[in-house]
């Protein structure tokens, strides 16, 4: 599976698209948003560029692609204002993979701007977006010209399957039964991963430049703990149920590997203090649940929506991934079945996504 050219969310508004199932993320994004108004008010106040320069990696496509932006501008606005200073201009690029479905965003784009226009005032700068198609992984911009980077839910996704997971079989992630060179071979690909990642943004930030990174994550210190696979594993009861029943091949089921990495604070802080380019001023986490609908109702109607809602969630971020693997003729029978184990366990337990949010600044010198 070659990461880069086949890893992005469902594009369209359609019933599957990632634009109208992305509600966890949306939520994950306003919970955080303490944190990243605290980091562009400690970057503005500190340096008061004219032109400000904000990366979102990871920005997929829907209503949360300008959430974000709209955010950090609304804060340097109401900061610039109580300070008496001018308006600075904004120049905001929004990054994802090339399959990403960035059409959907520029036709959005002029709608967006007339909004935040008439919400900032007169006397606010432009701003000017762009986007940028390709892995965050390697360089994206020219050095030292970035004052802000932001990404949520983006850094879990790793560059490529990790090596060396013939062991795997029956697992499309990691799980609790998957041998130890299974999560070791996923914890040394995130580490060589978020490491470049480090590395790509020392150089492209200014001095003092901050980023806010939210990874879907765990706190437990085991990696294959059920916080952070047990949505995976369910996901693999469906797969290997049609492979019993002879719809999907056994050996395609045993070579498909979720190129994702979950990790816990202290491996992002490890990471961090390694590379060495970033002092950390926050690193905290937080949860959110599996169905972002919930309302606390515990009726059979209520798990069914609750599948239903999570299925289409995890569709809109998966498909792409299985549709390239096993092909697209299994899809609707995989996620009918999914959607009825998913219905089950809602109704027995409590399930909740962990984020791990780091926030930080490039140091100076």
């Amino acid at each position: 599976m070659e990461v880069v050219q086949v890893l992005h969310m469902n594009g369209g508004m359609g019933d599957t698209s990632y634009a109208n199932n992305s509600l966890v993320q949306q939520k994950v994004i306003s919970m955080t948003k303490p944190i990243t108004e605290e980091a562009i008010s400690k970057l503005y106040s500190s340096i008061t560029p004219r032109s400000l320069a904000i990366a979102d990696l990871g920005c997929s496509s829907g209503p949360n692609t300008f959430f974000v932006a709209s955010e950090l501008i609304e804060v340097v606005d109401k900061l610039r204002r109580n300070l008496g200073h001018q308006s600075p201009e904004y120049q905001v690029f929004l990054n994802d993979l090339p399959g990403n479905d960035f059409n959907t965003i520029f036709k959005s784009l002029p709608s967006f701007l007339n909004k935040l226009s008439k919400k900032l005032g007169t006397g606010s700068g432009l701003c000017f977006i762009s986007g940028v198609p390709g892995s965050f992984y390697g360089r994206l911009f020219p050095i030292k010209s970035l004052h802000f980077v932001h990404s949520s839910y983006g850094l879990q996704w790793l560059s490529k399957v990790p090596e060396r997971l013939e062991s795997n079989k029956g697992n499309i992630y990691m799980a609790s039964t998957s041998p130890p060179g299974v999560l070791r071979a996923y914890y040394e690909q995130f580490q060589s991963d978020f490491s470049m990642f480090l590395k790509c943004r020392a150089e492209e930030l200014v001095a003092g430049g901050r980023m806010v990174l939210t990874f879907l994550g765990r706190s437990s210190d085991d990696p294959s703990s059920k916080e952070c696979c047990y949505i995976w594993e369910l996901l693999a009861l469906a797969l290997n149920d049609m492979v019993s029943e002879g719809l999907i091949e056994e050996g395609k089921m045993d070579s498909f590997n979720i190129p994702q990495y979950t990790p816990s604070p202290s491996e992002v802080k490890s990471e961090v203090v390694k590379e060495g380019s970033f002092s950390i001023d926050r690193l905290e986490v937080s949860e959110v649940n599996w169905n972002a609908c919930d309302r606390g109702f515990s009726s059979p109607d209520a798990f069914r929506d609750g599948g239903y809602n999570v299925a289409q969630c995890m569709r809109a971020v998966a498909e792409p991934l299985l549709v390239s693997h096993f092909g697209d003729a299994i899809i609707e029978e995989v996620f009918r079945r999914y959607k009825e184990i998913l219905s089950d366990r809602l109704a027995k337990e409590k399930t909740r996504f962990v984020n791990v949010t780091v926030s930080m600044a490039k140091r100076k010198g």
